[in-house]
């Protein structure tokens, strides 16, 4: 079995916010009814979080649990152990009307550190970032490309795609936290 490497080696790019793609992660989609206390269940065990609300994303040590639509939860965890863990809801949710995917060699992640990444995040996509909470996670576009993101605490926000669009995803991203880029309030 080969290494996991990330889709543009760690790309970095440092403006007035900081922009670096994070290493592989793992992520498990599980699609089913999010209501339904068996899926719930394999859900909060597999993950150690408790079940997110709508838009919501929960965390336990190094795993985190996000609601990403009424039928649909991702599960991020360390990239080695996101296949047993899989594995394991398969088998906690059999007889469910359910289905879990590993997607993590399907997507990029990456990472924006500053004070501003509230006004990053604005320039890209159609989302009120002053009102935008923590603990909340937000499935839009970016620029022209889906994508999720949340902030894990004031000044660091987590931003997931598709791998297919990394480099264009990194690139808007760095362009649009460029020094001399910023967009003051008024």
């Amino acid at each position: 079995m080969s290494e996991p490497a990330s889709a543009l080696g760690v790309a970095r790019a440092e403006g007035y916010v900081a922009v670096a793609e994070l290493p592989p992660q793992g992520m498990i989609s599980v699609r089913g009814d999010l209501s339904e206390e068996g899926v719930a269940q394999a859900l909060a065990d597999a993950s150690g979080a408790a079940l997110p609300g709508v838009r919501g994303i929960t965390h336990a040590g190094e795993t985190s649990l996000a609601w990403m639509s009424p039928d649909e939860a991702m599960l991020f965890c360390g990239y080695d152990e996101a296949e047993e863990l899989a594995q394991a809801l398969r088998e906690a949710l059999t007889g469910a009307h359910a289905l879990v995917a590993n997607v993590s060699d399907a997507r990029a992640s990456f990472e924006l550190t500053g004070a501003r990444v509230r006004e990053v995040i604005a320039k890209l996509a159609p989302v009120d970032m002053e009102r935008f909470a923590l603990g909340e996670i937000r499935r839009t576009r970016l620029a022209q490309i889906p994508a999720a993101f949340w902030m894990p605490e004031e000044g660091r926000l987590t931003l997931i795609c598709f791998r297919s669009v990394a480099r264009y995803a990194f690139d808007l991203l760095a362009k649009a936290a460029e020094t001399g880029a910023e967009v003051y309030a008024r």
